[in-house]
């Protein structure tokens, strides 16, 4: 059987991570051991800051629409039940760019859920446990 040489493919394979480490501060650019260790976490926080960054997102959008609907005498939890009470089906993202960028129409989305939300809470003091 004939001789397998290494040579080549190593070469190819510890390239290929110091190209990936390139932009790494110190050793971790330099030196094979450090920069494959150091790709190998750093693909897993890739891969784990994709899903986290949706997360992110959603929180950033329910901030603007608390801080949007608050401008206009409402929180966040009224504004979004009202909106669902009044048949409005607009996903948080397209409500957070409403709230920065056109506070007219913001305006009236608040305006529809207010008149939705108080037609659909109980007076106050009333209970329905009794």
């Amino acid at each position: 059987m004939a001789r397998v040489k290494r040579a080549a493919n190593a070469h190819k394979k510890r390239k290929v991570t110091l190209e990936r480490a390139s932009g790494y501060r110190g050793q971790r650019s330099r030196l094979y051991r450090k920069a494959k260790e150091q790709v190998t976490h750093s693909l897993g926080y890739a891969y784990r800051d994709r899903r986290a960054k949706k997360g992110d997102f959603r929180r950033l959008w329910i901030q603007r629409i608390n801080a949007g609907a608050r401008a206009n005498g409402m929180t966040y939890n009224r504004f979004i039940q009202g909106l669902k009470a009044a048949g409005v089906e607009v996903d948080r993202k397209i409500l957070a760019d409403l709230a920065v960028t056109d506070a007219a129409a913001f305006t009236a989305l608040v305006e529809r859920a207010k008149a939705n939300v108080t037609a659909n809470v109980p007076a106050a003091g009333t209970s329905d446990a009794a």
